[in-house]
């Protein structure tokens, strides 16, 4: 089987990241994958550190010619199967396969939802020549079907997983983090999210303030960056901090490679998005048996049991957050519990191998279905 992964994206975020971990469980399980992106985005950079076959546009958007005419090219490489991680991948994707007179089989998983209708005619050519979507959580499976001109058939759930043996506690070093930024033995309560609007950096601050003013040992981590053109967004952040007079409680670390040691050493973790798809850093947090907090909204119902692995709040009420925060500060125990449950959960039904099966069972029936 010979796999084409595509995300024609400029950004850097956990829609992306599953883009190259699509092509690592591929390759792990010895199936050839190759990947399309655009030249110079960070895609392109991790695809190449990772030593990955990596074909190039120069440029993608809506009916990009020079970008089409690219693809028409790089599919004459007689791939099986097209899995694109972006569902504005389809119009470089489908008027070049259409072009090629392409036979290979495509299939989108959409990461995102859409608050847009999108069944008008143009729509519709290109997600008639879709063979099959995962969507990554309920939420999404339901609104595909809703905004979208695509038979419930051709959507499937997938929910994502992660590498259990880079996200376990017992590999992990807890006091790095709090080495390098002097914090001791002191609580610490994180988040970790790109610097974008939704995410829930300002509910994150603000029940951080109120529970500082209560318990003046705790500390908060902020660990992410901004994507291209997100500056302005990251900086209001850093300023609302400094409004605050949070400064020296509040923490930012920027963009992190060592998450797995950043969860490890955290006390809490709160996931306070407000419309999250599926939410990998939650899954991540409680594959690190650490105490989660997080919104009760989206895909994030698909992860978290509350009361059992996590904490819910109620979306965007840093109030509701401060006073979950206060629970756990004063019960180490009810931690320990929905740190041990939330890896557990994890354990059965989020990992790589989990994934990665079902992925490539669904490919396999697909590819049975088309062309025996």
């Amino acid at each position: 089987m010979k796999v084409l992964v595509t995300c024609l994206s400029q950004s850097w975020g956990g829609l992306e990241m599953y883009a190259i971990t699509t092509v690592k469980l591929l390759l792990k399980d010895n199936i050839q994958a190759e990947i399309l992106c655009i030249k110079n985005s960070r895609i392109f950079k991790e695809s190449t550190a990772n030593n990955f076959v990596v074909h190039t546009v120069e440029s993608a958007g809506y009916f990009n010619l020079q970008a089409i005419l690219k693809t028409k090219k790089i599919l004459k490489n007689n791939y099986d199967l097209i899995h694109s991680h972006l569902s504005k991948d389809l119009w470089i994707l489908v008027p070049a396969l259409k072009l090629g007179f392409t036979k290979a089989l495509l299939t989108l998983t959409k990461h995102v939802g859409s608050f847009i209708i999108k069944k008008d005619f143009l729509h519709r050519s290109l997600y008639n020549r879709v063979n099959k979507i995962f969507a990554i959580s309920s939420v999404i499976q339901k609104n595909l079907v809703d905004t979208c001109p695509v038979d419930e058939s051709k959507v499937e759930l997938l929910l994502n997983g992660i590498d259990i043996e880079k996200f376990d506690p017992a590999k992990s070093d807890k006091n790095k983090i709090r080495n390098e930024y002097k914090i001791g033995d002191k609580l610490l309560i994180g988040m970790l999210a790109r610097f974008t609007p939704g995410k829930g950096h300002e509910d994150f601050i603000n029940a951080a303030e109120i529970v500082s003013k209560k318990y003046t040992e705790a500390k908060f981590l902020i660990v992410g960056e901004p994507s291209e053109n997100e500056e302005e967004y990251a900086d209001k952040i850093k300023q609302m901090v400094v409004d605050k007079n949070l400064s020296e409680k509040i923490i930012f670390t920027g963009f992190r490679k060592d998450v797995n040691d950043v969860l490890a050493s955290l006390d809490i973790f709160v996931f306070p998005s407000h419309a999250e798809a599926f939410g990998l850093a939650l899954v991540e947090a409680m594959a690190m048996e650490v105490a989660t907090i997080c919104s009760s909204s989206d895909g994030i119902l698909d992860i978290a049991i509350d009361g059992e692995t996590s904490l819910y709040f109620q979306n965007k009420n840093a109030d509701d957050l401060a006073d979950k925060m206060e629970q756990l500060i004063n019960s180490p125990v009810k931690r320990k519990k929905l740190a041990n449950r939330g890896r557990e959960r994890v354990l059965e039904k989020f990992t790589s191998e989990i994934h990665a099966s079902a992925l490539i069972s669904k490919y396999e029936k697909l590819l049975e279905t088309n062309f025996n």
